[in-house]
């Protein structure tokens, strides 16, 4: 005597049936049915993807559709898997070898190409009241934002152990430098009738001073920050900073044009290190414009969602229209060390995304060759350890 069955609901295998025993709730309250499967999978926070034993896709849900970055099709249950993911070549490789594999991954990585974004992911073989395989799973998470929290971990214990070595070598250098500048002082003033050797004391002076100041700077870089925080305006840092940044770079006809908002949230950060922050910003984009040009400082508020908990933000963005740079610079302008100036040090922008790191924000840079550069900035109005206490 077979098994008598009813018709799937809508979202499940095509041609797949559901055994009788399974009653709706109003039959037996204790005995739920498949469209409360279904709404499970539907609104799930982790992506799902079913397939049939011949590649058409029988299961696919909204967190899925996000993470690929696809669009939501009317026909998408029961066309193969390979042509819904046609933009994931890679996910349709693994999911094609399901069926002769082994030992299923579990808990395993995969880089989207497309997108960049990482997810985690199980796989599972579908198997019916038989045990027969009927088909295959994919249960995936995108961690994406995991591993961007692992690697900013990985650099500071990286920058830290560096950091200690620099700082100790910079001191010892410190010394002779100063050392050197003021002796050569002294003997240009004893031979003030030997212009030949006014102009080489002249130079070492010039080569010291120099070299003190990128010691300098390697000891601003390695010394750890320690914030003062105070409810802080980001608008009177973004105004002193473009006070500060002639200074540090020549602005020549450079526009600047800072729109900041006076109803902007106050923030829970240290002023002086927000100043350096877009200080080092501005005059970056100085040296990389050659006086001429424009930039545009904006700043709004937003919110951040992420799967704990929603925070208020400030996003800062400097807008320039200068030369751009190719996305194989772009991708190391915060590395330490890393310059395209034939005296530069590679700790200006380095230092600057220190400064957003001890702030909890973040710091992202759009730029195109001949086209400009675009950096975000975004400070949370209230840091991390504000929020768990």
């Amino acid at each position: 005597m077979t098994k008598s069955t009813r018709r799937a609901e809508p979202g499940w295998p095509s041609g797949s049936a559901v055994p009788e025993h399974v009653t709706s709730p109003s039959q037996n309250p204790g005995i739920v049915d498949d469209v409360f499967f279904r709404h499970v999978v539907t609104g799930m926070r982790n992506g799902v993807i079913a397939l049939n034993r011949d590649g058409a896709l029988a299961i696919i849900n909204d967190e899925a559709y996000r993470i690929f970055g696809i669009d939501r099709g009317p026909e998408d249950l029961g066309r193969p898997a390979a042509e819904v993911l046609r933009g994931h070549p890679e996910v349709v490789r693994l999911l094609s070898s399901v069926f002769d594999l082994h030992l299923l991954p579990n808990r395993a990585e995969l880089r989207l190409r497309l997108s960049g974004r990482v997810i985690g992911y199980t796989l599972a073989l579908v198997r019916d009241d038989a045990g027969d395989v009927v088909g295959a799973s994919m249960f995936f998470k995108d961690l994406t934002r995991v591993e961007q929290l692992e690697e900013r971990e990985r650099l500071r214990d990286r920058l830290a152990a560096v950091g200690e070595m620099a700082a100790a070598i910079a001191h010892e250098v410190k010394n002779p430098l100063g050392g050197i500048e003021v002796m050569a002082g002294l003997l240009r003033r004893k031979l003030g009738d030997a212009p030949e050797a006014q102009l080489v004391l002249t130079d070492i002076i010039k080569e010291a001073k120099m070299a003190n100041a990128i010691v300098q700077e390697v000891l601003e870089f390695v010394r750890p920050i320690r914030l003062q925080v105070e409810r802080t305006r980001v608008g009177e840092a973004v105004q002193a900073a473009v006070q500060l940044a002639e200074t540090k770079a020549r602005r020549g006809d450079i526009r600047v044009d800072a729109k900041v908002p006076h109803d902007l949230p106050l923030i829970q950060g240290d002023q002086f290190q927000l100043t350096q922050l877009f200080t080092n910003l501005l005059a970056n984009a100085y040296e990389a414009m050659d006086g001429r040009g424009r930039v545009t400082v904006t700043a709004s508020t937003v919110r951040l969602i992420d799967d704990i908990d929603s925070k208020e933000a400030v996003v800062v963005e400097l807008v320039d229209d200068g030369p751009g740079m190719p996305q194989e610079v772009a991708d190391r302008v915060f590395n330490p060390f890393f310059t395209t100036k034939p005296q530069g040090t590679g700790l200006g922008l380095a230092i600057v995304r220190k400064i957003v790191d001890a702030h909890d924000g973040s710091i992202d840079l759009e730029t195109v060759p001949g086209r400009g550069t675009r950096i975000r900035v975004t400070l949370p109005v209230k840091v991390v350890s504000e929020l768990t206490n």
